[in-house]
């Protein structure tokens, strides 16, 4: 299995394909499968491009992290790893969640080697009692579903969850469950009580192209909060999805998979064009 040692940790990480280096920042307890699962079938549909997916530290495969202590050094982490695995001048990322959060640490520090940048259902507050959430709502709920899962599979996913049926609760429980049952708990609660960076977000505008996907029944993060940083990304697309929580990925699957297309396309443009 390939690792990649940094300076306080050993990250776990999976390579596909050949061409622009895309690195891709899972969430906040799960592991590289929930990008691996709603990425993948993209990439399978287009070439020319390298994706680089990690566990971040605590989660996943990633061993010897426990020196970190803080999102600052879970941050540094996942630069090491770029400079290492990265050596090309410039990179695209997508991060998702708490990797949104990271994501834009990534363009705080080295906004020069960013060519793109997604953020999926991004942490954009740190603190939870500061965030902008809307009222948890299901939007869509499959009866048969209830009586094909026990009662604390249904409640756990009826938590965050807006679409329930066959679709979305397999892909939840590939894709997401696998890697909440691997996280460090204990590591991830000290990372929890240092869970914003201690420097500023936000410094400079961000010109290249990016994509903001929101969903507008997310209870985890919300969407309002990111929909302030609009005019820091001048070259940003900011969706809102109607009938999408925190697992936007999964249920709004196909304009998922249209919106990131057209993402991946602007910064092919742009880079074209240089």
């Amino acid at each position: 299995m390939p690792f990649c040692k940094v300076k306080q940790a050993e990250l776990y990480y999976e390579e596909v394909g050949t061409g622009r280096p895309i690195v891709l920042i899972h969430g906040f307890t799960p592991d590289h499968r929930l990008m691996s699962g709603c990425m993948e079938p993209i990439f399978q549909e287009r070439t020319g491009w390298r994706r680089i997916y990690l566990d971040l530290p605590g989660m996943g495969r990633s061993r010897d992290y426990a020196d970190i202590e803080s999102t600052d050094g879970m941050l540094e982490a996942v630069l090491e790893l770029i400079d290492k695995l990265v050596t090309e001048s410039r990179f695209a990322v997508a991060g998702e969640s708490y990797g949104g959060y990271l994501t834009r640490g990534i363009l705080a520090r080295h906004p020069e080697r960013v060519e793109g940048a997604a953020f999926i259902c991004p942490m954009i507050v740190p603190e939870h009692d500061q965030r902008e959430l809307p009222v948890q709502t299901v939007i869509h709920e499959d009866p048969a579903l209830k009586a094909e899962l026990s009662s604390e599979e249904y409640e756990d996913f009826r938590t965050m969850g807006v679409v329930l049926n066959q679709r979305t609760w397999e892909r939840y429980s590939e894709e997401i469950v696998t890697g909440l049952r691997m996280a460090d708990g204990a590591f991830l609660d000290k990372i929890r009580a240092r869970y914003g960076f201690s420097f500023p977000l936000e410094q400079e505008k961000f010109g290249n192209p990016s994509l903001f996907l929101l969903g507008r029944q997310d209870t985890a993060v919300g969407y309002a909060d990111a929909l302030r940083l609009l005019e820091q990304y001048p070259r940003g697309t900011f969706a809102v999805m109607d009938r999408a929580g925190h697992n936007l990925q999964i249920e709004q699957e196909e304009a998922f998979h249209t919106l990131i297309n057209e993402w991946l396309d602007r910064v092919e443009e742009a880079r074209d064009k240089e």
